[in-house]
């Protein structure tokens, strides 16, 4: 296997209110945790090179959360770490692919996601829909991860040039997580407005969009958006640049998720913080897993924007110590 190398940048602590390509974050009421923080858990990651590297699909696809159709049995890669989301379904095309130019040194391999039928098999929808592949983190890590161990994920992800995007504006391309978290949520109850404490999976994370026909006769542009404010709605994050780029999520004890993001393929550092929020107003208690969504126009011709991945990782600075351990990234 080919050796990886990961160039490291020192940290600069700056405080808890940044800039970042223009977009003011949020004040943060604790410290950020740099994704990668901790130790690697390399039974919960990924760098594809192997050579023999397969996903194996078991259509028709999953579609429960447009019909409640399972499906099984669901499509699995031959490691035993990914899998098809009974959600919706994995993308149509999961294959090991050459590093693109500019990748982490050593790699060879990364995974090509793309799909052309995203909706519920048989059918088209006409409309954007979307494909996702998931991390048997869980099953690998024999369950989810409290906060208390403070994980954390990243991964590098190729942008291709605008003129390969699929060219429909809107979301391309998600790294999301799977958590679990509790909030208080308000009902009417018989004698006028309660509140009740509400415990559920949510799923935060990045998103990859395109401005296919900017205002004013300006070019197409792509940026990144975070899910999401406490109120559940997606904010948005920097420009994006054709290339790699590096993404990252920690999960602290305070119940917040923190998200970091720079172009290159860099590890994360502290200059890299993109902003600190309770989504939908839940405190974040577990983090089950990582996915990728993948989004095309259902119309029986159109493919997706090709999206390749390298290095999906888990870290965690707590729980795992049996593990290889990366050096920590704690801000001065």
């Amino acid at each position: 296997m080919a050796i990886r190398m990961h160039a490291r940048r020192v940290l600069v602590w700056v405080g808890c209110t940044f800039a970042v390509a223009g977009v003011l974050t949020r004040a943060c009421p604790g410290q950020p945790l740099v994704p990668g923080t901790g130790t690697k858990v390399l039974k919960c990651s990924d760098d594809f090179e192997d050579p023999a590297w397969e996903f194996v699909p078991h259509p028709p696809k999953s579609s429960v959360e447009m019909d409640k159709q399972n499906r099984p049995p669901l499509g699995r890669s031959r490691n035993g770490l990914w899998a098809e989301c009974q959600l919706r379904g994995e993308p149509d095309l999961v294959q090991r692919v050459a590093t693109p130019l500019g990748g982490l040194p050593g790699s060879q391999g990364a995974l090509l996601l793309r799909t052309h039928l995203a909706g519920i098999p048989g059918r088209l929808s006409g409309k954007a829909e979307q494909d996702d592949l998931q991390m048997n983190i869980s099953q690998s890590a024999g369950g989810g991860i409290p906060v208390s161990w403070s994980p954390s994920v990243v991964v590098r992800v190729y942008v291709p040039p605008l003129d390969e995007w699929e060219p429909r504006s809107g979301a391309s391309f998600g790294f999301r997580a799977d958590v679990f978290g509790t909030r208080r949520k308000q009902r009417e109850g018989l004698f006028g407005p309660a509140s009740e404490t509400v415990q559920e999976n949510y799923w935060p994370g990045f998103f990859f969009n395109l401005e296919a026909r900017p205002a004013r006769g300006n070019e197409p542009r792509a940026y990144l958006s975070l899910r999401a404010t406490e109120r559940g709605g997606d904010f948005r994050g920097p420009e994006l640049t054709p290339g790699w780029w590096t993404l990252g999520m920690s999960f602290t004890p305070d119940g917040r998720i923190h998200y970091y993001a720079h172009a290159g393929i860099e590890d994360l550092t502290a200059d890299d913080y993109l902003a600190t929020r309770a989504p939908y107003g839940f405190r974040c208690e577990r983090f089950n897993t990582m996915f990728f969504n993948v989004l095309c126009r259902e119309d029986g011709r159109t493919w997706s924007t090709p999206w390749i991945i390298d290095d999906p990782t888990l870290y965690a600075v707590r729980g795992f110590a049996e593990q290889e351990a990366s050096p920590p990234q704690v801000p001065s």
